[in-house]
């Protein structure tokens, strides 16, 4: 054998363990010109987040299956456990696969499935653990896709016996990811509710009709580097990076809903000057549906931010908006829309940006029209003084922040179910979650509390996390999802949605099944 052997060159060492791990192009060959030579080989493949019997005993069937064994492993940024895992980085669940000796290569897959690691190694056998057994079983589809990998490769798929075991079990019950109190309200959950419970609920969401309304925002981000205060004014001068442009607002919000529900209809203005509908068509997911109009004198709305490229903080923004309320007109444009798509929903979502869309007209029909109606407004710096949710006189399910309940109010010290309890009252609203940033949600349901803590480790960035939460947290209590159930999936959507630079990519419906699986382990 002559193939130049090359290691990942972050774990090299002299360790012999360690020199069984290789990048998939290196290790293609090796395993190619190995089959050539009469070799069986076996392709296992997983996380394998932390290293237990249940996996040795795998590996050890595998072996007897063949010649050689490869091991591969999801790389870290594409495992979609939750943003608390994996526990233990790629480099280390590599060597720790590598230190048993009936393992013979391991490698890391750089791709969000193992279809391109089996089509690159070729395996006689790919071995699954028996938890895999039942297709049905598995929310991902994977299973399937790689079984059709292996197969188009004369290969077979072999599934092993024995006791199955859980690394998230495992690392829930004895290397716990989160403070105490996260973890005893987890534990009580587990007992309460299991993750059948949940999903019956989130499969429900599929058969959704849903209309959403709002003020279309495009969130521009212009990456910059710091340079230094200017030569000759107070001036922080910044040397430009990149730029990214993101469908924000009611724009995010429909393709959230998109990921779960069956179908979504957005109904909000762009400008007459920069509409930008090219790309907001582009950005918006298949089954969105997007009725437009025009608002007069005004651009499609642009928040752009300045960002310190590296470390992703904001210097400051520049709302590119006219806000005026819409005219006669085009109020009575939206209106007919309203009448026209409203009852014909399950659930209509207002996220209520105070940009102008909505005027008390608009609201009215809203209100009058909608089956289900869920509300957010939202405060921000063009509208802080003057937007709050009691403009609605009635509404289904309201999402909002602790600080905008207390705006509403005026009232920054009462008690916030006191607060919560008069708000239920003045908009005949029974059902109000409100999120509480790091101390998590509280779901208020017919005078019932129910908290749960947050479950983001680290914040990328909070930007568009309340729409997320909004989003999914409508279509849950639309369908008569339990009061825990909704504070729990609220932290579920929002610890995701923290991980997401602005709305670069929407929340996934699979990644957030994966996540509450890993959860109630």
């Amino acid at each position: 054998m002559t193939t130049s052997r090359k290691p990942l060159e972050s774990i090299k060492h002299s360790d012999p363990a360690k020199r069984k791990i290789y990048e998939l192009p290196e290790l293609a060959p090796l395993i190619a010109e190995l089959k050539a030579n009469g070799k069986r080989i076996i392709h296992c493949h997983g996380v394998f987040d932390l290293l237990h019997i249940g996996h040795m005993r795998h590996f050890a069937e595998a072996k007897t299956l063949g010649d050689i064994l490869v091991v591969s492993l999801t790389e870290d940024r594409y495992v979609n456990k939750g943003p608390h895992r994996p526990a233990f980085p790629e480099h280390l669940r590599a060597e720790a696969i590598a230190a048993l000796a009936g393992v013979d290569f391991v490698t890391i897959s750089r791709s969000a499935n193992a279809g391109e690691m089996i089509a690159g190694l070729r395996p006689d056998v790919y071995v699954k653990g028996p938890d895999y057994k039942n297709h049905h079983e598995d929310i991902t589809g994977g299973i399937d896709l790689e079984e059709q990998a292996v197969r188009a490769h004369g290969g077979i798929v072999h599934y092993t016996d024995g006791e199955t075991y859980s690394s998230s079990a495992l690392l829930n019950r004895h290397v716990p990811t989160f403070a105490p109190a996260t973890e005893t309200y987890l534990e009580g959950f587990r007992q309460a509710y299991s993750f059948s419970d949940i999903m019956h609920y989130i499969d429900r969401l599929s058969e959704l009709e849903v209309v959403v309304t709002g003020e279309a925002i495009l969130d521009e981000y212009i990456y910059c580097e710091q340079m230094g205060k200017s030569a000759k004014d107070p001036v922080l001068a910044m040397r430009y990076h990149s730029r990214e442009l993101f469908a924000g607002g009611s724009l995010a919000v429909a393709n959230h809903l998109a990921n779960f529900v069956k179908r979504v209809t957005l109904l909000t203005f762009l400008g007459e000057h920069e509409p930008q509908e090219a790309f907001i068509r582009s950005k918006l997911a298949p089954n969105v549906t997007p009725v437009f109009f025009e608002k007069a004198d005004s651009p499609t709305i642009v928040k752009r931010r300045y960002v310190e490229h590296y470390l992703r903080s904001k210097h400051f923004e520049v709302y590119h908006i006219n806000d005026e309320p819409l005219t006669s007109q085009e109020e009575t444009t939206l209106c007919a829309l309203f009448d026209e798509y409203l009852p014909q929903a399950d659930m209509v979502v207002a996220a209520d940006f105070g940009h102008g869309l909505l005027t008390t007209n608009a609201i009215a029909h809203l209100t009058q029209n909608s089956r289900f109606l869920a509300v957010n407004t939202q405060i921000n710096a063009a509208n802080i003084r003057y937007h709050a949710i009691s403009a609605y006189d009635r509404a289904d399910y309201i999402c909002i922040n602790e600080q905008e309940v207390r705006l509403d109010a005026r009232n920054r010290h009462a008690e916030l179910s006191e607060l919560v309890q008069q708000l239920s009252a003045r908009l005949v609203c029974e059902r109000l979650l409100v999120t509480r940033g790091s101390s998590g949600v509280t779901y208020f349901e017919r005078a019932t509390e129910h908290s749960s803590p947050a479950f983001a480790t680290t914040v990328v960035e909070r930007t568009g996390s309340g729409d997320a939460v909004l989003a999914i947290t409508s279509a849950a209590v639309a369908v008569g999802a339990p009061g825990p159930i909704v504070a729990f999936l609220a932290n579920v959507i929002g610890a995701q949605k923290v991980q997401i630079i602005g709305n670069r990519s929407a929340v996934d419906r699979i990644a957030t099944l994966k996540f509450i699986a890993s959860l109630l382990k």
